[in-house]
């Protein structure tokens, strides 16, 4: 019998396959090692293949991709339910078939070489901060055993330490002065690492159309620029702009019933550090218009009536909005512009 649907459980060396007909009916439960998945794949008639959005998913979707298939991703959260009784890998490919098949399925895009390219960029960025952060409490919080206080703030770290060691040298054994210059070394490495990294990605954002016209959206910098399009890729996959926000975990929550709307706290769902980077520059906006915009600005209505926190979330969802348009209609960004009676 024909296979018209494959599920496909990814792993790091054995792969579940489960394979269904256009009835529905199972023709193939079948495992995988790594090296056999193309020749597999090539081997076997064009067909929709399902897969969940995990580690290596991106990579496999564009080989399957070469050889012909249709493929599509799908959030584990969505493919959760489709597993009956207990979970192991033949479950769980088999809910993938499932789930892949369905009509009101949602998908995520398949990202690009540089896509990924650019993201990683980011992980290893956001890693050095975590660490470079850990490293300056550290330093904070072996000083304090000896007395020596320093404020918050990592500047603070590099400007005073040193000078607090000199001045502390008859009470500070040398071996711990030793250790803090040590700490301190490492965490001139860990500067080094960040701005390294930002500068390819700000390089990469040079040579990007896309980043660059999204730069001119006010809250939006760089970083966030060239997070935006390596994440979201084409806005085509988005039916508006308030999708791209609901995507992103910038709207309410709902636990409505009977007819009896209930709206809660933002869903935060999504990719937690594409939500960040927008509320930390709409927290940068709201705070600038606070200082320059006339009263009756609706940012600053809002945050008189409903305080900044939600203010600044409310901004960050009308960014997320224009984000969407700028890239779904692929021009530049217009203070000033009127959505007209015909606009999407």
């Amino acid at each position: 019998m024909k296979i018209t649907t494959v599920g496909i459980d990814l792993a790091k060396n054995v792969f579940q396959v489960h394979g269904a007909d256009a009835q529905g009916q199972v023709v193939l439960r079948k495992q995988l090692r790594r090296d056999q998945i193309t020749a597999f794949f090539a081997n076997l008639e064009p067909c929709l293949i399902g897969m969940e959005a995990c580690g290596s998913a991106h990579h496999w979707a564009r080989q399957l991709q070469a050889l012909g298939h249709t493929i599509k991703l799908i959030a584990p959260q969505f493919v959760k339910p489709y597993v009956k009784s207990n979970k192991n890998d033949v479950a769980d490919a088999e809910a993938i078939c499932e789930a892949v098949g369905r009509p009101t399925m949602r998908f995520v895009p398949i990202k690009s070489i540089d896509q990924q390219a650019v993201l990683s960029l980011h992980r290893a960025r956001q890693g050095f901060i975590k660490a470079r952060t850990a490293q300056a409490n550290q330093i904070r919080g072996l000083l304090a055993e000896y007395g020596l206080v320093v404020p918050q703030g990592i500047s603070h770290i590099r400007q005073r330490v040193p000078a607090l060691i000199e001045d502390a040298a008859s009470e500070v054994p040398g071996m711990f002065r030793a250790l803090v210059e040590r700490l301190l070394e490492h965490l001139r490495l860990l500067d080094r690492q960040v701005d390294e990294i930002e500068i390819q990605i700000k390089a990469w954002h040079r040579s990007d159309q896309a980043s660059q016209r999204l730069e001119q959206i006010p809250g939006i910098g760089p970083l966030t620029a060239t997070a935006m399009v390596a994440t979201v890729g084409d806005a085509r996959h988005f039916k508006s702009g308030r999708e791209l926000a609901a995507w992103l975990g910038l709207v309410p929550r709902q636990h409505s019933s009977g007819g009896k709307p209930t709206l809660l706290s933002i869903s935060k769902r999504g990719d937690v550090y594409l939500r960040t980077l927008l509320i930390h520059g709409a927290r940068s906006l709201a705070y600038s218009i606070g200082r320059k915009a006339p009263p009756e600005h609706w940012l600053c209505k809002l945050i008189h009536r409903r305080g900044t926190n939600i203010a600044v979330v409310a901004q960050a969802n009308k960014t997320a909005r224009i984000v969407w348009a700028v890239l779904f209609y692929n021009r530049r960004f217009q203070p000033d512009h009127v959505v007209g009676a015909a606009s999407v």
